[in-house]
């Protein structure tokens, strides 16, 4: 009988060892959060969903979808002005390394809207607005596809999902893995030079390059939805595309997005690549916050 450890599709790390090591890191990386926060373990179908929630009890509560190869901790930029007036919820996808446990496959689009309705569902949430990052972008475009009914509002940060990820974007992310590896002393203005602030975090980029080393996803980069699909979106989104993304091709795509999402508020990040949420983190909390406001009074 398969494991998980055998199942196609199902994320795994290459040992015990390894998912110990990296774990440490992740602990690391995620006293970079400047708030209090509860950890919860959201039993799903699919996985043991692990979640971080920090917060007030009140206000429309907002989660947080990281992208391919992360986890909860790349929102330490982002957390303590969300939180400020609402809950959060951050949730460790299954298919990265992360804290959650994966248990079978959920990268198709049906089946990630299940695995995330049982999720919210676990966590008793009727209504939020959902922020993705990249992969996690894919994730919220494709719940308001799949799923729209609990969701007042998604935020799109560079998302993928709406055209093929190409060979700059697999050369852009080799290109800063190296350069996680190099040591700063050396390269002091690295971090500028590639638009990556994650390099300034030795503790963030520990996990990161630990996570890249040990930890085998078996996912298959997401399609792009059609326009179709993109026409019958109905929930208010807000697009926030890097000017200079390594996955999305700016411009046409903002064009293609305006045409067919009468809902969404699109927008061009200046000099801005794949991260807005780390590289403009108080710009992205201001829009995030006015654009959840905004869909408060509807």
């Amino acid at each position: 009988m398969a494991t998980s450890a055998t199942v196609k599709g199902v994320g795994r790390f290459t040992s015990e060892s390894a998912r110990t090591r990296f774990l440490a890191a992740y602990d690391d990386a995620m006293a970079l959060w400047p708030c209090p926060r509860q950890e919860l373990q959201i039993e799903t179908t699919y996985a043991t969903t692990h979640v971080h929630r920090c917060g007030p009890d009140d206000g429309e509560p907002i989660v947080l979808l990281h992208g391919a190869g992360g986890s909860s901790t790349m929102w330490f930029p982002n957390i303590a002005a969300l939180s400020a007036n609402h809950p959060v919820y951050a949730i460790d996808t299954p298919g990265d390394p992360g804290r959650s446990v994966q248990r079978s496959p959920i990268f198709a689009p049906e089946v990630s809207a299940r695995w995330l309705d049982e999720v919210l569902d676990g966590l008793g949430l009727t209504r939020v607005h959902l922020v993705g990052s990249s992969y996690g972008g894919w994730l919220a475009l494709n719940q308001t596809l799949h799923s729209p009914g609990r969701i007042a509002g998604s935020t799109l940060l560079d998302p993928g999902g709406l055209e093929k990820v190409g060979a700059r974007f697999y050369a852009w992310m080799m290109v800063n893995l190296l350069a996680g590896l190099v040591p700063r002393r050396l390269f002091p203005g690295l971090s500028t030079k590639l638009s990556n602030p994650v390099l300034d975090h030795p503790e963030l980029k520990r996990s990161i390059i630990l996570g890249a080393r040990t930890y085998r996803s078996g996912r298959p980069a997401p399609l792009p939805l059609t326009d179709d699909e993109l026409g019958a979106i109905r929930i208010p989104t807000l697009l926030l595309i890097g000017d200079r993304s390594p996955l999305i091709h700016a411009v046409p795509t903002r064009d293609r997005v305006r045409r067919l999402m009468p809902y969404a508020d699109v927008e061009l990040v200046t000099d801005t690549r794949h991260g807005p949420s780390i590289e403009r983190p108080e710009y992205v909390n201001d829009r995030i916050l006015g654009f959840v406001a905004a869909a408060q009074r509807v």
